[in-house]
């Protein structure tokens, strides 16, 4: 098995659809999940949100939802969107970060257009995972700081966006690059091509003449 991370925040509809997706998909890889704060890695390259372009907003809602209803994913964009997702991805750290808590989590909030921020939804999620007080698990200092240090781990990786798969120093972001990703697991000979070697070879030129 290939080892690889899996960059997410759960205030993006692409990670829902990813996670959605690796429920249904064999892949050969060692996947471990690291939740990451999305404002994090944007303020780190200087990027919006595409929350923050109101038609970049309205086109990511209606593909999302295209993209769900074309594979079969059940998916309503959340009552309120974009929403603070920190308490989330805190008590996905908090429990081990693993595909079921990820999954539950995505689901409560991406499944039925739940409220994130209304008190029933985060009472629901902590019955479906059978806590009795996720809020003292989440105020763990140890769990704040696992929080900030996979943001940074992102970012110098070079991760620019959520979600994305590290896999070696190959970045694969999005639910559509999962047959890309798949293509490079095969070993599919486009990877040592000239093409693809000069699109390499130029983002790192390029980033080299910036630093100039």
């Amino acid at each position: 098995m290939t080892p690889a991370t899996l960059y997410f925040d759960v205030v993006s509809p692409f990670a829902y659809l990813l996670d959605a997706m690796l429920r249904r998909t064999d892949l050969p890889l060692a996947l471990e999940r690291k939740p990451a704060l999305l404002a994090g890695l944007l303020n780190a390259h200087g990027n919006k949100g595409p929350a923050e372009i109101p038609s970049k907003r309205t086109y990511v809602y209606e593909f999302c939802t295209y993209r769900a209803h074309a594979r079969g994913i059940p998916f309503q964009i959340p009552a309120v969107h974009p929403f603070n997702p920190l308490r989330y991805l805190r008590l996905i750290i908090a429990l081990g970060s693993t595909p079921e808590v990820a999954s539950a989590v995505f689901d409560a909030l991406y499944a039925s257009g739940a409220d994130p921020d209304a008190p029933s939804t985060w009472r629901g999620l902590a019955q479906t995972l059978g806590l009795a007080d996720p809020d003292a698990l989440i105020e763990a200092p140890a769990v704040k700081q696992q929080l900030r240090d996979n943001t940074d781990a992102a970012v110098a990786a070079g991760v620019f966006g959520v979600p994305t798969i590290l896999v070696g120093d190959r970045l694969f972001w999005g639910e559509d690059s999962l047959p890309m990703l798949s293509a490079y697991l095969a070993g599919d000979p486009v990877f040592d091509s000239p093409a693809m070697l000069a699109t390499r070879k130029a983002r790192y030129g390029a980033h080299r003449r910036q630093k100039d």
